[in-house]
């Protein structure tokens, strides 16, 4: 699948690490908020590097629907809901902080936005339920939201709530831009170079552990989506979901606003300004990851809804992105665990990463700096608060506990056969062993079936040709190299015999 933002992105290829190396701040991860907590840390004069397992952009931050919205979905009924309005005007604070500085950088690096209103609207008249709830919460928390009835779209809705001048964006455009900023301060990006944990060093330092050999640093930001130190049990207080995006040419005029619907399945709306003209971007479908029998499925829904509504739409991209929906609703930016502040963590961004991980990188790069935003305590992760999500985290392990045990006792087909067909995958028992086999390109490639992170079952996507693990979302590629984390070791690859003759 390929991207509408990452197909003509120019982007440059950056060095790998060089081991040996030491700098006050070393930040894991180069999408939106890495970067930005970088260059905010370099601006305030600390010595930062970053440090990006594959490509800047290569995850969520260049791969999402580029909105930079205060309106986000359902999420601030359910805020107050699970807190308090008082919460939520934090949390919108913290947002509001993210976009304006996201604006601002825009226009003083030439980065294209386009100002829209954003709406939440109704599938169903049922959905009408959450649009007015919407309205009520985003109401007392201080947003001039509005209250809308018809609305001039080609495909069923019941009515929305509407905030205006809101902000679109191309995120590869955005992360390019912020990349080549942080290079501008002196700030190294090395990509290619996974990190694989965190220790400490003889000397007091932290010592970051990568392929390509040690790097030492004063401090760490863990800005990886899901973290990749299991200290502090983020991967148990994450729900990690897939969503799918698609982008067409279409014959008749594209709703100008940017749309998200208010129920399930989610159908998430805007136009893109191109080469070509407008194109029309839908997205939504999501699952957990490594959680559906056929991810193609879900694509193949966009596209098919799209055709409806949008008769004569000629597909064009379809791509997929990952993020991380946190248990009590509430990000996550501040102290890997309790009163520690050299190793700092973001994360749980439940897919409104743009206004949400720069939100979390201001608040990082002010607790670094010693002048933390008056809203941060709103992100931070060991509030008594997080008790208030205990009912959805038993819910979430209780599902990770099942997908566990079906994977080891359910899923496992027999002993090795004929080499599945191009495309496809399949999980065996070798003996004793779980195997992972699929196709792709020609060549067919057998690795270990189980997960490093937790030894959960990997599940064939068929969509992205890859392996996800339904336990806390780490995904490979069809020779078991890592793509996405919490893992950072690959599945353990197994020779293929030669065919018989």
């Amino acid at each position: 699948m390929t991207s509408l933002w990452t197909n003509d992105a120019e982007v440059p290829a950056r060095l790998r690490l060089t081991p040996g190396l030491r700098f006050d701040t070393v930040v894991i991860g180069g999408g939106i908020t890495g970067l930005v907590t970088a260059l905010l840390l370099a601006e305030n004069g600390i010595e930062v590097a970053v440090v990006e397992a594959r490509r800047v952009g290569a995850a969520a931050s260049g791969l999402n629907t580029g909105k930079i919205s205060l309106l986000q979905g359902t999420r601030a009924q359910k805020i107050a809901g699970r807190h308090s309005i008082a919460t939520l005007r934090d949390y919108l604070a913290a947002n509001r902080a993210g976009q304006d500085w996201l604006v601002r950088f825009c226009a003083e690096h030439n980065v294209t936005l386009q100002r829209e209103s954003a709406l939440t609207y109704a599938q169903t008249a049922g959905e009408m339920k959450q649009v007015r709830a919407e309205y009520e919460a985003t109401q007392q928390a201080g947003l001039p939201t509005e209250l809308v009835g018809k609305l001039e779209v080609p495909f069923p809705a019941h009515g929305a709530v509407r905030l205006a001048d809101q902000v679109q964006v191309d995120p590869m455009a955005l992360v390019a831009a912020l990349a080549a900023q942080v290079e501008a301060y002196g700030a190294p990006i090395y990509e290619s170079s996974r990190a694989h944990g965190v220790r400490s060093g003889p000397d007091g330092d932290l010592l970051i552990d990568t392929e390509h050999g040690e790097l030492a640093a004063h401090s760490v930001v863990l800005a990886t989506a899901m973290p990749i130190l299991d200290r502090g049990g983020f991967f148990a207080r994450l729900e990690p979901q897939r969503s799918y995006l698609t982008a067409y040419r279409v014959p008749q005029p594209i709703p100008r606003e940017m749309m998200i619907s208010a129920g399930q399945p989610t159908k998430s709306l805007r136009y893109a300004p191109s080469p070509e003209g407008e194109l029309l971007i839908v997205g939504g479908n999501a699952h957990g990851v490594g959680r559906t029998d056929s991810a193609s499925a879900h694509v193949e829904a966009l596209v098919d809804w799209t055709g409806r509504w949008f008769p004569g739409a000629e597909p064009l991209y379809r791509w997929s992105a990952q993020d991380h929906h946190p248990i009590a609703e509430l990000p996550y930016a501040g102290p890997l665990l309790p009163g520690q502040d050299r190793i700092l963590v973001a994360t749980g961004f439940a897919k409104w990463g743009l206004t949400n991980g720069t939100a979390a990188a201001l608040a990082l790069a002010g607790r670094r700096t010693g002048k933390p935003p008056a809203w941060a305590e709103v992100f931070g992760p060991w509030q008594t608060s997080e008790l208030k999500g205990w009912f959805s985290a038993v819910k979430a392990n209780a599902e990770v506990a099942q997908q566990m045990s079906s994977g080891w006792l359910l899923r496992l087909a027999g002993g090795p056969g004929t080499a599945p067909a191009e495309g496809c995958g399949t999980v065996e028992r070798h003996g004793v062993h779980p195997v992972a086999v699929c196709t792709v390109d020609g060549a067919t490639t057998e690795v270990s079936a189980v997960c490093p992170h937790l030894g959960g079952i990997v599940r064939w996507n068929d969509a992205e040709k890859s392996w996800d693990c339904p336990l806390h979302g780490s995904r490979f590629a069809p020779d078991g190299t890592v793509l996405e984390g919490p893992a950072t070791k690959g599945l353990t690859p197994r020779l293929v015999p030669p065919p018989a003759h």
